[in-house]
């Protein structure tokens, strides 16, 4: 049975003891960041190059539309040269060995900015996980071309009755001879219609308890028996797909990590993803702009603008303090990995609580901005910050789902942090 974390007033006992043992392991949100003059000129150099190189592009993400995703490779590859997405990268991997807080802050600032600043899974999550379970072979053949921008991947975990219960995944992988044949179906796999090679989940051993039998392979996307079809969404975008695998044959020395201890591996992985500061940056944005919106336009209940009103005002004033609490969190994640720790149930934290945040900043604009909010063509002149509100509010809400759901991230904090037991 999974874990509840007390959240309710008749939950007081626990809730006391939740917080005791919150303050016990160190665990405290008012943390003093203070970045060297290094890192400080060093930011003012990403300003500048993301300021002269990223050009959105004037189409849309709407099916069969590339351009988007053109502008976002094109500005990719120019970061690259300049070895800024493997920043943090040993050397011998195609990185510059720098410090993790300067990768930080290069993609803190492309969020802050609308700019691609995560380089795709390759960079964020297939690389550093090579790094740790992968074979030299397979160090030699994909970090270089990750780290140059020069391929591009999609993550083949989550199926259609095996979302939040990644474990119970049933997509199966056969040995026969020197390769495996994989059968079964991926669901919400996001740019698998632009991407190069996949990172498969698979069972390998359907006897085994299901957190164990599974096994992690590395996909040419090419390869003969894959299907992509794509999951359009509600803003008319396609971003997800569904992935078919029909008798599709992979080398069994694509296999990262041991055989049925895919698991284990998948489980790194994830800390990787979910360490992003990309939250707080885009609701900090996202509250300025609201902001300035508000000191623009007249008070509906009083007071020469908007902003007057001490509803708007106030409430703009807790979104903008609860952007900075995430900014600390993800924070902290990054000096944990900057000190070769593993950012576990914080990077949880980070997740939870950055994509939760943009839901309440989505949904304060909206109602804000009142049925003006409901433009939501970026081209359409009456949308208010051209759709940015309103296109978040339809978005919001699956960015809670997608890379582990919030009820998941509170299990990990609540287990994994906390060491509450399981009820």
């Amino acid at each position: 049975m999974a874990t509840r974390v007390p959240t309710t007033d008749r939950d007081a006992v626990s809730l006391r003891l939740y917080w005791q043992r919150l303050h016990a392991i160190g665990l405290e949100l008012i943390l003093d960041y203070k970045f060297t003059e290094a890192d400080d000129s060093f930011r003012g150099e990403v300003v500048d190059f993301i300021d002269n190189n990223w050009v959105p592009a004037a189409g849309s993400n709407e099916p069969g539309d590339d351009s988007q995703f053109e502008a976002e490779r094109a500005f990719e590859k120019r970061a690259a040269s300049k070895g800024w997405l493997t920043m943090a990268w040993p050397e011998e991997y195609g990185g510059r060995g720098a410090s993790h807080i300067q990768q930080m802050i290069y993609r803190e600032e492309a969020a802050y900015r609308g700019a691609p600043g995560s380089g795709g899974q390759g960079i964020s999550m297939v690389g550093p996980c090579l790094m740790l379970h992968g074979t030299e072979e397979q160090r030699k053949e994909h970090l270089p071309r990750i780290a140059n921008a020069e391929s591009y991947w999609a993550q083949g975990f989550s199926e259609p009755g095996n979302g939040s219960d990644l474990a119970g995944l049933q997509t199966r992988a056969v040995r026969d001879g020197d390769d495996f044949v994989i059968n079964g179906q991926k669901i919400w796999t996001s740019g698998a219609h632009h991407a190069d090679w996949i990172h498969v989940l698979t069972r390998t051993d359907p006897e085994a308890p299901k957190h164990r039998g599974i096994s992690y392979f590395l996909l040419d996307m090419n390869t003969p028996g894959i299907e992509v079809r794509p999951l359009i969404n509600m803003l008319g975008e396609h971003g997800f797909n569904e992935v078919y695998f029909t008798d599709v044959r992979v080398p069994a020395a694509n296999m990262m990590g041991e055989y049925n201890r895919g698991w284990y591996v998948a489980a790194t992985l994830l800390d990787f993803e979910r360490s992003g500061v990309a939250w707080s940056a885009t609701s900090r944005k996202s509250v300025e702009l609201m902001t300035e919106y508000a000191s623009e336009r007249p008070g509906i209940h009083g007071g020469a603008k908007m902003i007057d009103d001490p509803g708007v005002r106030n409430g703009l004033a807790n979104l903008m303090i609860e952007s900075e609490i995430s900014r600390l969190i993800s924070y902290r994640v990054v000096w944990m990995q900057s000190q070769e720790l593993v950012p576990n149930h914080e990077a949880s934290m980070s997740k939870m609580f950055g994509s939760e945040l943009g839901q309440r900043v989505a949904r304060f604009g909206v109602n804000m901005m009142g049925l003006h909010s409901q433009r939501i063509d970026p081209d359409d002149p009456g949308a208010p910050i051209a759709a940015r509100i309103g296109r978040a509010y339809m978005s919001s809400v699956p960015s809670t789902i997608a890379a582990g759901t919030s009820e998941i991230q509170r299990n990990i904090i609540a287990t994994r942090g906390l060491q509450l037991p399981r009820q």
